[in-house]
């Protein structure tokens, strides 16, 4: 099963919110599983969007608990690593789609293009070499599956 990276901030406004859900519903529809962050924001909208289409989501925690991952998260994986869980879930992804987001998502950016992941941005602050602007949660999920597809 391909493994798609959603990263944004864990705390984001409604309009943002409502992108990263459609996002979520986009991977679960092309049978991919979501990995995230586990916890608020960006990290919880694009985990209820997957869950409610059907898919699998395993949030990538920062601390030592399980249960504070969100609601839609299926796998809690604990870390008690701090930001640097970061690199997990760069790692574990196949390709990641960042949404807004603030430092902690710049830095999970930097890692995976530094892996060599391929990287879309939606309602992204940043203009960063390497990534590919998207228009829409359609597109960000189609650019990245179809890179996955390279690998």
């Amino acid at each position: 099963m391909i493994q798609i990276g959603v990263i944004g901030a864990g705390t984001c406004d409604a309009r943002i919110r409502r992108i990263a859900e459609e996002v979520g519903a986009e991977i679960a529809g092309k049978n991919a599983m979501l990995i995230c962050g586990g916890l608020g924001g960006v990290m919880e909208a694009s985990a209820k969007g997957a869950k409610r289409a059907g898919g699998i989501t395993v949030g990538v925690l920062p601390g030592d608990n399980r249960l504070s991952a969100n609601p839609y998260i299926d796998i809690a994986i604990v870390t008690e690593m701090g930001h640097a869980r970061n690199v997990i879930i760069a790692r574990s992804a196949d390709a990641l789609i960042a949404i807004a987001g603030e430092y902690g998502t710049l830095s999970e950016i930097a890692h995976s293009l530094k892996m060599g992941k391929t990287v879309v941005t939606l309602e992204s602050k940043w203009d960063i070499e390497g990534t590919i602007k998207a228009k829409d949660p359609k597109e960000a999920v189609r650019i990245v599956i179809d890179s996955i597809g390279q690998i």
